[in-house]
């Protein structure tokens, strides 16, 4: 196997478990909090019925209207969702912003002194400390 491949499988596994984390704070965590800041809503159980299952509503729960066969429109899961994502492309965002100020620094490494120059005659590369080129032999004490 190659090493990209191998790299790019372990980024994944990472991804799906940072996901899983990221899902369980916004479930767990965050949302609880606001939930009870706007009365005690659960977010996961807002829903709006489009269409009555096979027994009439009004449904306690979400799972209640899917197990009636309603048709649900589940926008709490969607906002769940949302900010889930909204905190995925976050940590992205500052993990690519910092490669990318790593990658300046290199960037901006100061380049070895060059050890050759070009001889003004023949325009070849000679060694920096020559006095004479050793191509067309024109003294360089003056240039």
């Amino acid at each position: 196997m190659r090493g990209n491949m191998v790299d790019m499988a372990v980024g994944i596994i990472i991804g799906a478990a940072f996901g899983a984390i990221i899902k369980s704070l916004v479930a767990d965590v965050i949302m609880p909090p606001i939930g009870m800041l706007l009365g005690n809503v659960d977010f996961s159980n807002i829903f709006l019925t489009l269409k009555e299952g096979a027994t009439p509503g009004p449904y306690a729960s979400l799972t209640a209207a899917k197990d009636a066969g309603a048709v649900v429109m589940s926008w709490g899961i969607f906002i769940n969702t949302l900010i889930n994502f909204l905190i995925i492309a976050f940590v992205l965002f500052l993990v690519i912003r910092n490669m990318n100020k790593l990658k300046k620094k290199e960037e901006k490494a100061p380049e070895p002194e060059p050890t050759t120059k070009k001889c003004p005659e023949c325009l070849s590369d000679i060694p920096k400390e020559a006095t004479r080129c050793a191509h067309c032999t024109t003294s360089l004490r003056a240039a």
